[in-house]
C-alpha cells in the first residue's frame, strides 16, 4: 500500500485502506470537546525520494501530479474541473510597506465553487470514486458544503450535505444548484457535524467532514506544493491563514513536513494562526490546561466554529514548528475585505479577510522584520457572503439621469477629483 495512518495523538499506525479516526484514541471523545485520534496519512518519504533530491525531486513528484504525495491511483480520479493551482498575486498597494518587504496573496476564491474547500472535497471525491463509493456527506457552514456539493455534481456522485440554517443565502443556493441533498438544521455547526456523523454511520454515507476524514487535510495540503512552485524554491517567511476548525492550518503545515521530509525544503515557514476575537475556541486553548469552550458568533461564518475538530493537530503543529497566532475583532475584518478590494480587486470573503487583518495588526506593531516577505491565504470569493461588507458599506442612491445630478452627487459624495481629471 502506498501511504498509511499514524494517529497524532498516541502515535499508532495503522495499515488498512481507510480510517476516520484512531479506534483507540477515539473512544473516550465526547460532543463537547475536539476528538483525539484525528489521522495523518504517511507516505514512503525514502522510497519517493530514490536517487533524486531538491529541485530535481520536486520536479519530478510535480511531472506526475503529485500522485507519490497523495492516497490515489490515477490523476484521473480527481475529474474534470481544475481546482488549485490559484494565482499568487503582488499586493504592494494593500500596506505602505519598505521596498525589502514584500506582500502576496494566494487567491483560493479563484477554484471551482469559489474557495479553498475544493482541494479537500476533489480528494474525497476522487479516493471515494476509486473504491466505488457513490454518496458523499458533509457538515458544512457552507463553502464545504457548497464545494462537495460542485465537486460531486462533476463526478456524478450523490452529496449529502448538513448545514447550519443561518448559512448564507449564495452557499445555500449552490449547494441546491449542484443538486446535493441539502438538510439545514435548527443549530450551530457543530450541531450539523454531529447529525452528519450519525447518518452517515446509520446510512453508511463516506464522510467527508474536516478533520474526521484525513484526506481533507490531505487535499489541502497541496496549497504548500503550490507555494513552493509559484515562489520558485524560495519560501516566503511568513503564511497567514484564517483558522476555524484547524484543518487548513493543518494542511499548509502537512504539506511543507512533506517537503521537508523529502529533503526539499530545509526549514518550514513561520505560520501564522488568525482567528476572530469571536471565535479563538483554537487559539485561546493552544496552551490552556483544560479545554474551555466560548460559544462563536463572529460575522466570518466560515470560520465560526465552537469545537475546533482539528485542535488537536493544528495546535500540535504550531508548537512543533513555532507557529504564532494572533486574533482580530470583526470590524478590522470587514476593514480588511474593503481594503483588500480597493488595493487588489480581490473581493475575499469575511474569513479570508481575517487573514488580511491578522497580517496588517502584525504590522501595526512591528512584527513584519524588513526584507520579510509575507503570504496571506485569502480562502473564498466575497459573493459567498455579502450580508457582511452590506451591512459594513453604505451603498449608493440612484440619482435622475442628467448631468446636474451627477455633479451633485460626485460633489457629495467628495469625488470632486474625477470632475476636472
Amino acid at each position: 500500500m502506498k501511504y498509511h495512518f499514524r494517529c497524532s495523538d498516541c502515535g499508532k499506525e495503522f495499515y488498512q485502506p481507510f480510517l476516520y479516526l484512531c479506534p483507540e484514541c477515539s473512544v473516550q471523545n465526547c460532543d463537547n470537546l475536539p476528538p483525539a485520534g484525528v489521522l495523518q496519512t504517511i507516505y514512503p518519504y525514502d522510497v519517493i525520494a530514490g536517487k533524486l533530491s531538491g529541485k530535481r525531486l520536486f520536479d519530478d513528484l510535480k511531472d506526475k501530479h503529485f500522485l507519490p504525495l497523495l492516497p490515489l491511483n490515477s490523476e484521473k480520479s480527481l475529474g474534470i474541473l481544475r481546482v488549485g493551482n490559484t494565482p499568487l498575486y503582488d499586493a504592494g498597494f494593500l500596506v505602505d510597506l519598505p521596498q525589502s518587504n514584500k506582500v502576496l496573496i494566494k487567491d483560493d476564491s479563484q477554484n471551482p465553487t469559489f474557495s479553498f474547500k475544493d482541494r479537500a472535497s476533489q480528494l474525497v471525491s476522487a479516493w471515494a470514486l476509486e473504491h466505488d463509493i457513490n454518496t458523499i456527506v458533509t457538515a458544512s457552514t457552507g463553502n464545504a458544503g457548497s464545494s462537495l456539493a460542485g465537486i460531486c455534481a462533476s463526478q456524478q456522485q450523490r452529496a449529502v450535505v448538513f448545514v447550519p440554517a443561518a448559512a448564507p443565502l449564495a452557499k445555500l443556493l449552490q449547494m441546491v444548484m449542484y443538486g446535493a441533498t441539502t438538510i439545514p438544521v435548527k443549530g450551530n455547526y457543530d450541531a450539523a457535524f454531529e447529525l452528519s456523523l450519525k447518518a452517515s454511520d446509520y446510512y453508511g454515507w463516506f464522510n467527508r467532514n474536516t478533520a474526521y476524514n484525513p484526506f481533507t487535510i490531505e487535499g489541502k495540503k497541496t496549497v504548500a506544493f503550490e507555494l513552493y512552485q509559484q515562489m520558485c524554491g524560495k519560501l516566503p517567511d511568513c503564511i497567514f491563514v484564517p483558522v476555524g476548525d484547524g484543518v487548513i492550518i493543518s494542511g499548509l503545515y502537512k504539506g511543507f513536513e512533506d517537503l521537508l521530509k523529502l529533503g526539499i525544503i530545509d526549514r518550514i515557514p513561520e505560520v501564522v494562526a488568525v482567528q476572530s476575537e469571536k471565535s479563538d475556541n483554537l487559539v485561546r486553548n493552544i496552551d490552556a490546561r483544560d479545554f474551555q469552550v466560548k460559544p462563536a458568533t463572529t460575522v466570518a461564518d466560515s470560520i465560526s466554529v465552537d469545537i475546533p475538530r482539528n485542535f488537536r493537530m493544528a495546535s500540535g503543529f504550531i508548537k512543533r514548528y513555532s507557529g504564532k497566532y494572533v486574533t482580530v475583532s470583526d470590524e478590522s475584518i470587514l476593514l480588511a475585505a474593503e481594503r483588500l478590494a480597493r488595493t487588489t480587486g480581490i473581493f475575499t470573503e469575511p474569513a479570508g479577510a481575517a487573514a488580511i487583518a491578522g497580517l496588517l495588526k502584525w504590522i501595526r506593531e512591528g512584527r513584519l522584520e524588513p526584507g520579510e516577505t509575507a503570504v496571506v491565504l485569502a480562502t473564498g470569493c466575497g459573493l459567498k457572503d455579502i450580508s457582511a461588507p452590506a451591512s459594513h458599506l453604505v451603498l449608493p442612491e440612484p440619482i435622475t439621469p442628467n448631468l446636474e445630478s451627477l455633479t451633485q452627487y460626485l460633489k457629495k459624495n467628495k469625488e470632486d477629483d474625477i470632475i476636472n481629471c
